[in-house]
């Protein structure tokens, strides 16, 4: 099997695009499209090595044909953790987000998480604190926010409230207002905790949930 033919296969096992593959291995668009066309006949050991890190079929596959193809016989495969970096933020600067995005710095988080999402440059991430969302939400975990994802019903949102206070809970719309306005509820999962409603008290939306991390008590 021509090395062409590897490639093509790899990518298909990983179903993954040309394009996808190029950004996950660091390669340009055109060596990828080199590759497939036939035109680049060898495949240097370090760029091996990055096509099994983005489609989990072995580098020694990929340059000799021979051996075992998949890098691992059990059910899973190497992902990229994702080159974006979110900042882990705080319950009182969310509330205020989006007046201190524009000038928000680098050092202005103690702690980044890394992504492959597509998100927008105003996202941000939030971890977890008390037991009203549980039990899908548990304390410690964190979540990613994008304010330019706008919510639908059933989506997870983080709100502030007049104070500028954020909370992070469960939307449903209510219908419209007189005024033409969408009235929205938040919603505890935990229902030992009030629902509020932005009828009855300022609510605004600050962003939408487009990620969720658990991670294990230790």
């Amino acid at each position: 099997m021509e090395l062409k033919n590897r490639i093509a296969q790899a990518l298909d096992v990983a179903k993954k695009t040309p394009t996808q593959v190029a950004a996950d291995t660091g390669l340009s668009d055109s060596a990828i499209s080199q590759l497939l066309s036939g035109k680049t006949k060898n495949l240097r050991a370090n760029s091996a090595v990055k096509f099994e890190a983005a489609t989990g079929v072995r580098a020694s596959w990929l340059i000799t044909g021979e051996g075992p193809m998949l890098a691992s016989t059990q059910n899973v495969m190497a992902a990229p953790v994702g080159a974006k970096r979110i900042p882990l933020i705080s319950y009182v600067q969310a509330g205020c987000w989006t007046g201190i995005v524009d000038n928000y710095q680098p050092g202005d988080a103690d702690e980044w998480l890394l992504t492959d999402l597509e998100l927008s440059g105003s996202a941000f991430a939030l971890q977890i604190k008390g037991d009203s969302m549980l039990p899908e939400f548990k304390e410690g975990d964190r979540v990613i926010i994008d304010p330019n994802v706008g919510p639908l019903p059933g989506d997870f949102v983080v709100a502030k409230n007049g104070d500028d206070e954020a909370t992070f809970k469960k939307y449903r719309p209510r219908g419209v207002n007189e005024q033409g306005t969408v009235v929205f509820e938040l919603v505890p999962l935990n229902e030992d905790f009030p629902s509020m409603r932005s009828d009855s008290q300022p609510i605004s939306i600050v962003g939408t949930m487009v990620e969720h991390r658990k991670y294990r008590k230790k």
